[in-house]
């Protein structure tokens, strides 16, 4: 018991427990709500860069869904906050398949009690880190759900931004995306310097005083990412304007992120 205690770290601020807080969500403790707070006195419009962020990985998956996908692999899961990406791509397609992968024991444990599939579809949950996506992808919950030789939507949204070396960042989506198969979609949201720089910096400054390191990326950096695939329409854009379904107001500086989709091509 003692073991698993350590292995919570809540005595440690976590990057998902911090969005749960920005999201008004109460999965979260002491040590992630003062982290939380220093980001937001760093960053006053933080809660609407989440709010924001939350909105794209809903259209995005609606669009994907609705498009005919059903498998969905969302890697850096975060604490369910309803509609979660299952609910959404089920109702959009009742057979879709989807498999939460975090490494936070927390947000998985969380997930398995509030994360039920529709009667035709299925979720799973996976606790991996996204930085052996070798070991994520041979994950036997992973594949007893996901057929990888069909086309799966991967979202990794607010996560790469904290994988600040640049090469391991990179390597770890081209290692993704080869394990794909065409016709298969990659979705990222990522902080950006550009539209805000010191806000920006006094934020990454307030996640890495909190044992949070983390690199925030230009759109060139993050368009990177995405190399080899076919970007959907707009391409990569601030995230409140990837496919905005109603009038925003919302300005790029407080969006504070890029988004895009772009879709694996045949070979």
């Amino acid at each position: 018991m003692d073991e698993y205690a350590v292995d919570l770290e809540l005595d440690r601020a976590h990057s998902a427990r911090m969005y749960d807080w920005f999201l008004g969500g109460t999965t979260n403790f002491p040590a992630d709500r003062e982290a939380a707070a220093a980001a937001l006195t760093a960053f006053p419009v933080i809660l609407t860069t989440a709010r924001v962020n939350r909105a794209f990985m809903h259209r995005s998956v609606r669009l994907l869904a609705g498009a005919g996908l059903d498998q969905f692999l969302d890697i850096g899961t975060g604490i369910p906050t309803s509609p979660n990406l299952h609910e959404v791509a089920q109702s959009a397609r009742p057979a879709a398949r989807v498999v939460y992968a975090d490494h936070d024991p927390i947000v998985l444990a969380h997930a398995r009690a509030l994360l039920h599939s529709s009667p035709q579809g299925r979720t799973a949950y996976v606790q991996a880190e996204a930085r052996d996506p070798a070991a994520l992808l041979a994950a036997p919950d992973l594949r007893a759900t996901l057929d990888l030789s069909r086309p799966v939507a991967l979202s990794l949204n607010a996560l790469l931004h904290f994988v600040p070396d640049d090469e391991e960042a990179y390597g770890l989506v081209a290692a993704l995306k080869s394990a794909l198969a065409p016709g298969s979609t990659l979705a990222i949201s990522h902080v950006t310097p550009e539209f805000d720089p010191a806000g920006i910096a006094r934020l990454t400054q307030a996640y890495e005083s909190s044992g949070t390191p983390g690199k925030a990326r230009t759109r060139e950096e993050i368009a990177r990412f995405f190399t080899g695939w076919d970007l959907l329409d707009p391409g990569l854009v601030p995230s409140h304007a990837w496919r905005p379904e109603a009038a925003d107001r919302t300005t790029a500086a407080e969006s504070a992120c890029y988004a895009a989709v772009a879709r694996k091509p045949a070979p």
